[in-house]
């Protein structure tokens, strides 16, 4: 086995034995899951606001009441967090707490370093 297939075997299994504590695990548990985080991640990486209602179109393959199952468990879990607007208070934007972020960067850096 070469060393960077090595890597990635380990980075899984490190990831693997955080599983029930960490965001890794929630968001692979399928492609929506996986899809949502990307989004979320997106628009705040381009400093972009995010409703839950544009959230929940834009998930392909997922229905409405499956998307929101989705946003409420990432809520609950504290990956995410529901922010409303000051003109409507029925509008609200999906954003993602200090602590995912700084998970998922970790997450990123930890991708960029394994090269095959």
């Amino acid at each position: 086995m070469n060393k960077s297939t090595k890597d990635l075997l380990e980075f899984w299994e490190e990831q693997m034995k955080q599983s029930h504590t960490s965001s890794n695990y929630f968001f692979r548990k399928s492609p929506s899951h996986y899809h949502m985080m990307l989004l979320v991640m997106t628009a705040y990486k381009l400093k972009e606001n995010l409703s839950v209602e544009e959230l929940k179109t834009k998930l392909f393959k997922t229905s409405r009441p499956k998307s929101a199952l989705i946003i409420n468990e990432a809520c609950e879990k504290n990956f995410f967090y529901l922010e409303k607007t000051a003109k409507d208070q029925r509008k609200k934007f999906i954003k993602p707490t200090p602590s995912f972020i700084k998970e998922f960067n970790n997450y990123l850096n930890t991708l960029k370093n394994l090269s095959f």
